[in-house]
């Protein structure tokens, strides 16, 4: 078995770099520079999508189970191990390939996709970085590849990767039995250490969007959080869609606040086009998405901004940490963060993206025209801006730093309109997803705009693995006693399933639409 020999280059600020194979020092210094902690140009040397096997267990939970087509750098942990850079310290801190894997090519699968899942790395590739290798021939071998979902899944899922190879093959039982006999599922403890973080370079300008409902007195209370910032942001932006029977206007005093603060009465319905609306009034550096009944502490605002500048980075998901009730306070909030392990203070790419507590750079919300308005009345826009970002190249960071308690009130909020969709028949009131065709008798389930979302970011393999699994954990997940009766609901929630795919198709026809 081949073992890694690295070679080093120091970069302009000392940084001590490893590699393999000969990249292009010019491109690796520029790289060094920025947010990434591992770069390679697997694409173009055959790794692209490699081991597809993964979506047994990924499916379309995990943005990074597929690569990404057509950009020039973009998050990827499928590595060519015989042409890869790390910066030294993340390969110290990630104590190096697991050499139990006999192939060295899944020793590198193994090690980049801990990294970027787990351990709070970044794995990217660089297309250019490396030249084009012709003919390599990637080896992976039933052995590792069940190796692989012991070690990282468990027994369960490499069982049912088993299932799904098809469970006539005798070379898969035998992968599986002799994987399970020399592995089993680690906890993968080390992580990546967090740069620490510079001071503001300059005074880059924050919009703040606020859009809400019914919750007049949640947005006064986070306006005074951001009041108490150690950085002032620029500009605050609340577009609100309380009825009018029902809103104090008398409550919005714009005049009151340190910064610029305009209020909007939606007219419209939805969040997503709340968000939109507030889009087009911004005019700040960078865009901060928080929900209404949030609380964030004094240094929420300073922390996104310290970090995006400190690793070079244009997005960041900050922690969302859920109140017990919603009258805590940020006392309570110190509360729970002492309670939680250090290892939440890892930075790596984010794996979801929240509406309650982000921070993209303007120009990449402007490019993508905001948020899709196929989304109102259902779930889902909050990860498809997040899966958005990263298809145009842009790495949203996970954010340990800029946290906010969500408070979670019984009452307000948009899902307000949303909440008929549980219902059948005359009480049902139409959703924005129903377009022209309202719901009858089969209430489609999932959502629809969760399955417009497995159409429109996902492909048809990773759509298939969302299905098996959907209906596996229906009818064995749970009371094994009721497994007969869900057996007899099959047919209709086959039935139920087709019809938010029938949804899901009729907003894919229409195209992302943001007005």
């Amino acid at each position: 078995m081949t073992k890694i020999q690295f070679s080093e280059y120091i970069n302009s600020i000392g940084d001590v770099i490893l590699y393999t194979g000969i990249p292009d020092f010019e491109m690796l210094e520029r790289l060094s520079l920025g947010h990434g902690d591992i770069w390679h140009s697997s694409f173009e040397q055959g790794y692209k999508n490699a081991f597809p096997e993964i979506i047994y267990q990924t499916a379309v939970f995990f943005w990074y189970g597929m690569d990404f087509d057509n950009l020039d750098e973009c998050v990827s942990w499928r590595l060519n191990p015989k042409h890869f850079a790390i910066r030294k310290n993340v390969w110290d801190d990630l104590t190096g390939f697991d050499e139990e894997f006999k192939t060295l090519d899944m020793q590198g699968f193994d090690f980049a996709y801990n990294a970027l899942r787990n351990q709070g790395a970044i794995p990217l590739y660089v297309k250019g970085l490396y030249e084009v290798v012709i003919d390599n021939k990637i080896e992976i071998s039933t052995h590792d590849r069940y190796l692989f979902f012991i070690k990282n899944y468990g027994f369960a899922q490499s069982f049912y990767m088993t299932l799904r190879k098809g469970i006539w093959r005798i070379k898969e039982w035998h992968g599986l039995i002799k994987a399970k006999n020399r592995g089993f599922k680690r906890s993968k403890t080390e992580i990546t250490r967090a740069r620490e973080l510079n001071k503001i370079e300059g005074t880059p300008r924050v919009s703040y969007i606020i859009p809400t409902m019914l919750r007049q007195d949640y947005t006064l209370q986070l306006l005074k959080d951001l009041e108490n910032q150690t950085y002032q942001v620029h500009q605050v932006i609340v577009v609100d869609a309380t009825p009018e029977e029902k809103r104090d206007a008398s409550l919005y005093k714009s005049a009151e606040f340190p910064f610029e603060v305009i209020f909007k009465w939606q007219t419209t319905k939805g969040s997503c086009r709340a968000r939109n609306e507030a889009i087009d009034l911004c005019t700040g550096d960078y865009i901060v998405f928080g929900d209404d009944d949030i609380r964030i502490k004094p240094d929420f605002i300073e922390n996104h901004i310290r970090l995006l500048q400190t690793y070079k980075a244009s997005a960041c998901n900050g922690l969302d940490i859920m109140a017990d009730n919603s009258k805590q306070t940020l006392e309570d909030l110190e509360i729970k963060l002492n309670e939680i392990s250090k290892d939440r203070l890892k930075i790596g790419a984010s794996q979801s993206f929240s509406n309650a507590n982000s921070c993209v750079k303007t120009e990449h919300v402007k490019n993508l025209i905001g948020n899709d308005i196929n989304y109102d009345g259902g779930y889902g826009e909050d990860s498809d801006f997040g899966i958005s970002l990263t298809k145009i190249g842009v790495t949203v960071l996970h954010n340990p730093f800029s946290v906010n308690l969500h408070l979670r009130p019984p009452q307000g909020g948009y899902r307000f309109w949303g909440k008929q969709a549980k219902l059948i028949g005359k009480k049902r009131k139409k959703q924005p997803w129903e377009l022209d065709k309202p719901v009858k008798f089969i209430r489609p389930v999932p959502s629809p705009t969760i399955m417009y979302q497995l159409y429109k970011q996902f492909n048809k393999s990773q759509r298939k693995a969302y299905f098996d699994k959907y209906f596996l954990r229906y009818l064995f997940k749970g009371n094994k006693l009721l497994i007969p009766l869900r057996i007899l609901r099959l047919p209709y929630k086959f039935m139920q399933y087709r019809r938010s795919e029938y949804y899901a198709k009729r907003l894919l026809a229409l195209g992302k639409r943001t007005k």
